[in-house]
């Protein structure tokens, strides 16, 4: 069955608007694992919009489930993973500006430097999944730096659904998620993912180790309730 990990920046965000600790993020990843959430998900960027460094190093020794942190593999954010060594880190091209993020890596041009920093993180225990678009040659370079999982950029799928071609936004999907899995890389998705269009994915993708939805979850629990929305969510992946 796939997983789900819940990503909980957008609660960050919400107690940075205003200071102080309301929301309790610690608090809140400790519900999401409680009403069924099979992991975590943060991604602290540099400026600490939302997720700060010291959120990760709290939350590490307090959850029982799969800990999985984002972002770009600068120096600040290694020094980060390699002390907190989570079960896994996904690795994403984001430059530090960036809104959210909204392209996968080019895993041939950065082939080198992918290779260096995927080696060590994989030294320390860490599985790592390399955030890719669609494309059968982007998965097949993260299967030669040495990648574990993929995670599919479903930002472009998300969209295409919502306007009425689901057969044609799913397509390229499964062509890479068939690479990736011939390859014997494991497949996690995300971005842009809900209630509507998830199902959908893991009904032509059956094999997704793992999707990270934050935002529309986020959402969603203001109207329903966390424990109502993470169940909603737990029942689009049977």
């Amino acid at each position: 069955m796939t997983k789900l990990s819940v990503n909980i920046n957008k609660v960050a965000t919400l107690r940075n608007s205003r200071g102080g600790n309301l929301p309790d993020l610690l608090a809140f990843a400790k519900a999401c694992e409680k009403f069924g959430a099979d992991g975590i998900t943060v991604h602290p960027r540099p400026d600490e919009r939302h997720i700060r460094h010291q959120d990760v190093l709290d939350l590490k020794p307090l959850l029982t489930t799969e800990l999985n942190i984002e972002g770009y593999p600068a120096k600040a954010f290694l020094d980060l993973v390699l002390l907190v060594k989570p079960a896994q880190v996904t690795l994403v091209p984001d430059s530090p500006e960036q809104l959210t993020s909204n392209h996968g890596w080019d895993t041939v041009a950065n082939a080198a430097f992918l290779s260096e920093v995927v080696a060590m993180l994989k030294t320390n225990g860490i599985r790592v999944s390399l955030f890719v678009d669609p494309d059968e040659k982007m998965v097949e370079g993260a299967k030669k730096v040495g990648a574990d999982r993929v995670e599919l950029y479903t930002g472009p799928y998300s969209e295409q659904y919502e306007s009425g071609d689901k057969e044609q936004a799913i397509e390229k999907y499964v062509v890479a998620a068939n690479v990736a899995h011939s390859l014997g890389l494991g497949i996690n998705a995300g971005h842009d993912l809900n209630r509507t269009n998830l199902h959908y994915l893991l009904e032509k993708i059956p094999f997704i180790a793992e999707v990270s939805i934050g935002h529309a979850l986020i959402s969603d629990a203001l109207y329903l309730g966390l424990e109502q929305t993470i169940k909603a969510y737990k029942n689009c992946l049977i």
